[in-house]
């Protein structure tokens, strides 16, 4: 089991580590490591029976000195301030690494929407869209889904916005819809990203990711889309998982399959072509040539990175290592890809989709997946720059350094506010 870590001081340290080699004044630096703004509301909805809930939701925005604040919003019962602030320190230091214009924000509201209808799930998204009303605009806070959000929720929010604000504004929002504006490739983007970051990791190894086994903790989108692939690239899928627990099987599986058994069943655990069921813990030290976390933060603990063998960590997950962990992984020159790269995808592409709402012009799919190659295959071998020429202990480092020091530029080019 994981350690209970405070995200938000998770992130303070990333940042510290970086500031080390960054020349970023201290003034400066407590800005960097803190939120702008938070909101903080209570949403009032009626529920199917008539009766009253009240419901928590938060919207952070970090970042803006490089654009409009981006990020997702997330429907989960632990949603609290703290992860929420995190979560949108990382989302500026990701639009700042894989170098789009766009700064950091994040929202969620704290709600299991198992528990609750379509009908009113609907009234929670658009109370909540109006309470984001004054903050969110094409060029002030693009929202976008996250946990148990997708193109639903999206086109819930612009619909609420444009009706309240009298306008068409297909831009205030992304992860929408084909037909209502989204962008082509943009389910898949976390999961490609993910896979080209690990492909160009092997590269720099001098390995062929072709030749890889592979074990992905957590079958969501970013997690299947992971597996199918890298299995694509000639990769073999030992293993995966969901939080009912895990499959595995030494001669790999096919990835499409495993998510048909757990539409139909609605877990992975079960599927007649794995070897055994596992654990979620044993599925992260399986001897395996590439381990991709694509569940919740805090994955991996100290304790059980000591148990890690597998050669490289892509993270498709937002903070699936501990600082300590990765202190021990780094001991073990095991080379973890940082999430606010390898899962910079999905953030890259909704600027692709915001770009294209902004022009009134729809980019192919084809075009799409291009430019978010050449997007981190480049940034990819930037952060190798940075980890050689300031010999550096982590990749994760190196991503923050080079985040820090472009996010501090376009501070200094604007300088204090009188």
């Amino acid at each position: 089991m994981a350690d209970e870590v405070n995200p938000f001081e998770s992130l303070g340290e990333q940042i510290d580590d970086a500031a080390q080699y960054v020349d970023v004044s201290d003034g400066m630096l407590e800005r960097l490591k803190n939120p702008e703004r938070v909101l903080e509301t209570n949403l009032t909805v009626e529920m199917d029976d008539g009766t009253t809930e009240v419901f928590t939701a938060y919207r952070s925005q970090f970042n803006g000195d490089r654009g409009p604040y981006k990020g997702g919003i997330r429907y989960h019962p632990e949603v609290n301030r703290e992860e929420v602030k995190a979560l949108s320190g990382w989302m500026a230091y990701k639009t700042a690494v894989v170098g789009i214009p766009l700064g950091g924000g994040k929202g969620g509201i704290v709600i299991d929407p198992e528990q609750y209808s379509e009908n009113e799930l609907e009234r929670v998204t658009r109370s909540f869209a109006k309470e984001l009303r004054p903050l969110i605009g094409v060029d002030k806070d693009i929202p976008a889904p996250d946990v148990n959000t997708g193109q639903r929720e999206m086109n819930w929010i612009k619909d609420t916005y444009e009706t309240l604000e009298n306008t068409t504004e297909p831009g205030v929002i992304t992860g929408k819809s084909i037909a209502d504006g989204g962008s082509e490739g943009r389910v898949e983007a976390t999961g490609r990203s993910t896979v080209l970051a690990a492909r160009e990791a092997f590269d720099y190894r001098d390995e062929d990711i072709a030749d890889a086994t592979v074990a992905i903790q957590g079958y969501g989108n970013a997690g299947w889309i992971t597996a199918d692939l890298v299995d694509e690239m000639g990769a073999t899928v030992v293993a995966v998982s969901d939080s009912s627990g895990g499959i595995y099987s030494e001669d790999g599986f096919d990835p499409v399959a495993v998510k048909d058994h757990k539409n139909e069943t609605g877990s992975v655990v079960g599927y007649h072509g794995a070897d055994e069921e596992i654990s979620n813990d044993d599925l992260l030290t399986l001897d395996v040539d590439l381990l991709v976390p694509a569940a919740l933060g805090n994955a991996i603990d100290a304790e059980l990175a000591e148990d890690v063998t597998a050669d490289v960590i892509s993270e498709a997950a937002n903070g699936p290592i501990t600082p300590a962990a990765d202190e021990v992984l780094s001991e073990k020159d095991v080379l973890v890809i940082p999430d606010i790269l390898a899962n910079a995808g999905g953030v890259t592409v909704s600027y692709f989709e915001w770009v294209q709402n902004r022009q009134r012009f729809h980019w192919t799919e084809e075009r799409v997946n291009n430019e978010l190659e050449s997007i981190i295959v480049e940034q990819f071998w930037n952060l190798v720059d940075a980890f050689e020429d300031h010999d550096l202990s982590t990749f994760r480092v190196a991503a923050y350094v080079v985040a820090l020091q472009r996010i501090d530029d376009a501070a200094e080019e604007f300088g204090p506010w009188p």
